[in-house]
C-alpha cells in the first residue's frame, strides 16, 4: 500500500473507531433506534470509503506492477484475484 493511501486510510478508520465507540455508548444508553441505525449507516458508508481507497490503491500499484512486469501468470493471478474480491462486494 502506497504511504499517501495508507496515512489517509488509518485517519479514516481512527475517525471510524470512534464512530464505533459512539454507537456502543448509544445502545447503551438506549438512545432512538432511529439515531443508532443513521449512525450505523453513517460508519458502513465511511468503511466503503476505506475499501473504495484500499481497491484503487491496489489496483494503482498491485495490478499495474504485475501489468508491467511482463510476467503472464502474475498478471492472471492479480486478475483473478480481483475479481474473486470485486464478486464478493
Amino acid at each position: 500500500m502506497q504511504k499517501d493511501t495508507k496515512a489517509s486510510c488509518l485517519k479514516r478508520l481512527k475517525r471510524i473507531e470512534g464512530q464505533v465507540r459512539g454507537l456502543i455508548g448509544m445502545v447503551g444508553e438506549e438512545r432512538y433506534c432511529i439515531d443508532v441505525i443513521t449512525q450505523v449507516t453513517a460508519v458502513r458508508a465511511a468503511l466503503k470509503r476505506v475499501e473504495d481507497e484500499v481497491l484503487k490503491d491496489h489496483v494503482a500499484h498491485c495490478v499495474e506492477h504485475a501489468i508491467s512486469a511482463g510476467d503472464r501468470n502474475e498478471q492472471r493471478e492479480k486478475i483473478a484475484e480481483l475479481m474473486r474480491v470485486l464478486g464478493k462486494m
